[in-house]
């Protein structure tokens, strides 16, 4: 049920964290797997080290924000492999930290343009051709800053709450064309993103107790969700956000 051989897979932000975890162990699955960052140099990696397991991945570097360049995405990987049988909304920025009293009008466009309008472009451009094709997943990563309030985080919290509102509406419009999209959201996580929460160790230790399982996640605990949601394992589920926590949220 988790075997994903042959299925063409998008991932979007995949040079580090949880997207280079997620395309990994995709292709280790079978998947066929487009690797996509803002630069070929970072991407280039997770291509040779994917393609020294015996996988099959492409390069192609994509801006998430600029409409132009995930056209060039999308027809790039049609292009090489002819379809797009998954797609992973990974890629995200956060470029402010602090009261939203504080965030710019910039500073609040830009995010919720890269995190929401650039995650609606990209699935407007996929979908119709997934269709076509007689099907596919699509899970976005969300937050649990979507799901609760923060007093630091605020604006990227609502642009992962308007991505799991995204999900639950695109799977209403394309479940009919037995296309599933979910969302994923994800605790803290050891990832380049979180780095000033790890990596210090005041913060990190209450993190830690503040979880059941006492620890923050590593990107393949997360990665392990996401391929449950592109396998046939899920193939009765669709508009959920899945959370994986270690259990933060439920304290």
């Amino acid at each position: 049920m988790f075997n994903l051989k042959d299925k063409v897979a998008i991932v979007t932000g995949s040079s580090r964290g949880i997207g280079r975890a997620i395309a990994e162990d995709f292709a280790a699955a079978g998947a066929k797997v487009v690797v996509s960052s803002r630069t070929e140099e970072a991407c280039a990696p997770v291509v040779d080290t994917i393609a020294k397991s015996g996988g099959t991945a492409i390069n192609v570097p994509c801006h998430i924000g600029k409409k132009e360049q995930l056209q060039a995405l999308v027809d790039e990987t049609l292009k090489v492999f002819g379809r797009i049988d998954i797609l992973i909304c990974n890629a995200a920025i956060n470029p402010t930290y602090g009261p939203m009293s504080d965030l710019t009008d910039e500073a609040f466009d830009k995010i919720m343009g890269t995190n929401v309008r650039s995650t609606f472009n990209l699935c407007n451009l996929v979908l119709p051709g997934m269709a076509e094709n007689g099907g596919g997943t699509v899970v976005i990563l969300s937050s649990i800053a979507g799901l609760r309030g923060n007093a630091v985080i605020g604006a990227y919290g609502m642009s992962k709450a308007a991505e799991a509102a995204l999900a639950r509406n695109l799977a209403v419009e394309w479940g009919p064309k037995n296309i599933r999209v979910n969302a994923l959201a994800p605790g803290l996580v050891k990832t380049d993103f979180a780095r000033a929460l790890w990596e210090d160790p005041v913060r990190l230790e209450r993190a830690e107790n503040a979880t059941p399982l006492r620890r923050i996640g590593e990107p393949r605990d997360i990665a392990g969700v996401a391929m449950f949601l592109a396998s046939d394992a899920a193939a009765y589920v669709t508009g959920q956000t899945i959370v994986a926590d270690g259990g933060e949220t439920i304290c």
